[in-house]
């Protein structure tokens, strides 16, 4: 197979395209979960797992999964992003 068609990925790339807060910031976790969640959105839960060392569904992040569903949700319903929050209840579903 060609090297053209082989993707080497050290995660490098994915922690500054998401732009994460240093791992020892007290956002962090937040911030985690607001990337996994988006990233999940666009197909890319991978890189963003990659990026924040977290898994999508990680129990540790509810309690922001669920701030940030429940903001959503307090927005005007024609203003709501419907595929976020099944995904943020996919998330609570898989820990």
């Amino acid at each position: 197979m060609s090297r053209g068609f082989v993707k080497e990925d050290d995660g490098y790339e994915s922690v500054e395209r998401f732009g994460l807060p240093d791992r020892n910031d007290p956002s962090y976790d937040a911030a985690s979960a607001l990337v996994l969640l988006e990233a999940a959105k666009h197909g890319d839960t991978h890189s963003a797992e990659v990026a924040t060392g977290y898994r999508f569904g990680d129990p540790h992040l509810h309690r922001h999964v669920k701030k940030l569903m429940k903001k959503e949700e307090e927005r005007p319903e024609m203003e709501q992003d419907s595929r976020f929050i099944r995904i943020a209840k996919r998330f609570l579903d898989q820990g």
